[in-house]
């Protein structure tokens, strides 16, 4: 009798046109107490099961509205998505493409192609996938070849429901997540800067590498008592490198040795010739000399890299906008000399790319300004704005805010390598008079 209650309650004072039928007359009792001398007890049954019947009608009909229509807008109804594996991948597909929506494919270069043209004759136009390791490198690579629109998203954008933890439905989560547009695409750039991109990190790992050999250089020194680092600023410098190649060559007399030091170095003669009596130990001596080898190949491995940087970096076009000689002077103008700079004019050619002159920033120099080409590439409008932008590089503050109360402050905790560049070159200005 509830629901009856409650209606009677919503249109108590309402007076029906008809109050001949049932529910007029019991609608326009004269009190609730009083029954109407034409309204039956028969009647009242048929009433309370019709008024009860129809609440249960509309409230299965709202749940299966709510599970049928969850009120989300198909956005990429002709899309795919893919669980991308070591050894497979598994790609989904919606039901009407295909009788077998969802197929595995194994992670050589022949089934990655037959995925593509399987995608193809289902009418794909849009492939979801997550950034998993490296694996996804040659799978985009294919797949953009073919021309359809590849999305890269982050494994964590996915994860947010428990479940979905076998290959076949992992694909088939990808699928519904992005047919709704709730996916979003990860950063790609375009093709050329990509292999830019990879011949600067290969040599930015070279570089890494020739650091490790010069620390442990300064370390078998060190061990055995010569106590070279203390008196002049950088083994690896000139000065640094002959006398440890002379040691290498059998020189042990520190006055021969000294002779070695630039006129340039601070300390002098003697101060170099008596960090430089120490003991020789054989074992010692084999460890320095295998580092110097080591540093050696790694110079060498960088200086093969300029020349494939140098050679890419012809394939780009002149920018639109005209270089004068002026900045181009400006430009090629030697402000301050760097340490493992490619062996071409690359502030140069950044120029004849972009147009501008990045080194006249306060900061930036050749090597910060291809680090930022190399990683985020020559078209800014992938971003709406610049605070968009620090955003995406985990820049801009990201205060944790409930309830009116800041409850933390900092930045998002993101690993990229123009991120880095950039506060390496603002760490720079921090001592900076101007």
């Amino acid at each position: 009798m509830a629901p009856v209650q409650a209606i009677t309650g919503m249109v108590a004072g309402t007076q029906l046109v008809c109050p001949s039928t049932p529910m007029g007359r019991f609608l326009n009792r004269s009190s609730p107490g009083r029954v109407h001398p034409e309204f039956k007890e028969d009647d009242r049954m048929r009433m309370d099961k019709r008024v009860q019947g129809s609440a249960r009608e509309r409230k299965e009909l709202a749940r299966r509205l709510k599970c049928e229509d969850p009120g989300l807008e198909v956005v990429h109804p002709e899309a795919a998505g893919i669980d991308v594996g070591n050894e497979a991948h598994y790609v989904a597909v919606r039901r009407d493409r295909d009788s077998e929506p969802v197929r595995r494919f194994e992670c050589f270069t022949a089934d990655l192609y037959r995925m593509a043209d399987w995608l193809r004759d289902c009418g794909v136009k849009t492939v979801a996938m997550q950034s998993t390791g490296v694996y996804w490198i040659p799978l985009y690579d294919v797949l953009e070849e073919f021309g359809f629109e590849v999305f890269l998203v982050n494994a964590r954008h996915t994860k947010n429901l428990p479940g979905r933890k076998s290959d076949v439905q992992e694909s088939q989560w990808l699928l519904k997540l992005h047919t709704y547009g709730l996916l979003n695409n990860s950063f790609q750039p375009p093709s050329d800067i990509r292999v830019l991109r990879t011949y600067w990190r290969q040599r930015a790992e070279h570089g890494v590498g020739m650091a490790t050999c010069i620390q442990r250089m300064q370390k078998a020194l060190t061990q055995m008592n010569l106590q070279l680092a203390n008196v002049i600023s950088d083994v690896s410098g000139r000065t640094g490198q002959a006398i440890v190649r002379a040691i290498l060559g059998g020189e042990r007399d520190p006055e021969k040795l000294a002779e070695l030091a630039d006129c340039r170095i601070r300390a002098t003669k003697e101060e170099i010739a008596k960090s430089l009596q120490g003991n020789w130990r054989l074992e010692l001596l084999f460890v320095l000399q295998q580092q110097v080898e080591m540093y050696d190949i790694y110079q060498r491995r960088i200086a093969e890299c300029d020349q494939k940087l140098q050679q890419h970096l012809t394939t780009f076009a002149n920018s639109s906008i005209p270089v004068t000689q002026e900045s181009l002077s400006r430009a090629t103008k030697n402000k301050s000399k760097q340490k493992n700079v490619p062996q071409f004019s690359l502030t140069e050619e950044l120029l004849r790319i972009t147009g501008v002159d990045m080194t006249r920033i306060d900061g930036i120099n050749a090597m910060t300004a291809q680090t930022l080409i190399s990683e985020i590439g020559l078209d800014m409008s992938r971003w709406k704005t610049e605070a968009h932008f620090a955003s995406w590089l985990g820049l801009c503050p990201d205060n944790r805010i409930s309830g009116h109360k800041v409850l933390s402050r900092g930045t998002r905790r993101v690993v990229h390598r123009a991120a880095t560049a950039l506060r390496a070159a603002a760490s720079t200005l921090f001592k900076s008079p101007s």
